[in-house]
């Protein structure tokens, strides 16, 4: 009879440690979900003031033309292409802010510096958001490769967490301003 106790006990156990486990788990997931949905906001944010700014006629027409057909692409394209427009808007925000001078022509038009400072801002959140969500995702990952998630399919039918790899460095003429 003691031994039936001890198994059954046993069990309890097994099954609690494994029912916290699930539960981490659906948090690591739902923490992967609001941190994807802050970088898509953070992307967007800086699609939008990226396109704002190339139609403003305050800079050159060769960089207003690359600047917004980026910036379009990237609030455009579909999901599984998202990584390469948003890493082409990265590419063309820092060819048209390759120097201070083209700052200085942004800084001086009506509205400009109001512009400069939404661009900085947006092009460090986004480093920060896709980091936030990649760490998730290396969480996520690493208990799901246990054994114990695995044989017990403690991740049920979630899919599997990808991470979001892309260029997000910041012109640097615009990183030098966040400190300002």
């Amino acid at each position: 009879m003691t031994t039936l106790i001890w198994i059954a006990a046993a069990l309890v156990v097994i099954g609690v440690y494994l029912s916290w486990t699930a539960g981490r788990l659906d948090r690591l997931h739902s923490r992967i979900d609001a941190a994807r949905a802050a970088l898509d906001a953070q992307l967007l944010r800086r699609a939008s003031v990226a396109q704002e700014l190339a139609t403003a006629g305050v800079l050159d027409p060769a960089a207003s033309i690359v600047l917004y057909q980026a910036a379009h692409a990237a609030r455009q394209v579909e999901e599984e292409h998202r990584e390469v427009a948003e890493s082409e808007l990265s590419q063309a925000l820092r060819a048209v802010f390759a120097e201070a001078p083209q700052v200085e022509a942004v800084r001086e038009a009506p509205g400009g510096e109001e512009s400069l400072g939404e661009l900085t801002q947006a092009v460090r959140r986004v480093p920060m958001a896709r980091r936030f969500h990649n760490d998730a995702v290396r969480a996520a990952r690493a208990l799901r490769r246990h054994r114990k998630v695995r044989w017990f399919r403690l991740a049920g039918h979630a899919p599997f967490p990808m991470a979001f790899e892309m260029d997000d460095e910041p012109p640097a003429v615009l990183a030098d301003r966040t400190g300002r």
